[in-house]
């Protein structure tokens, strides 16, 4: 879902950057900016923040396990080489 107060802060920055007598053609304007934003950007495959920052925990998460798993697998390869060089 996009957040309206995000919409709103790039339709002032456009609005703020257009000329004067752009900007006085007032809350209609307004309005179809908003309306365009939300349009154009409901088209987009975009994530919330909330579903980004989830994921991104899993992920850390998911890295932490892996960099546990190659240690012991490392370890355990340490341990068959020992044995190896024992059983010869």
């Amino acid at each position: 879902m996009l957040d309206p107060k995000k919409i709103e802060q790039v339709a002032r920055q456009i609005q703020g950057a257009l000329p004067q007598g752009v900007r006085d053609l007032g809350e209609d304007f307004d309005k179809k900016l908003r309306s365009l934003l939300q349009s154009q950007l409901g088209k987009l495959d975009l994530v919330s923040r909330e579903e980004f920052d989830i994921q991104t925990q899993v992920l850390l998460r998911t890295r932490e396990k892996l960099a546990k798993m190659e240690q012991r697998v490392s370890a355990l390869e340490a341990h068959l080489n020992v044995e190896e060089k024992t059983a010869e």
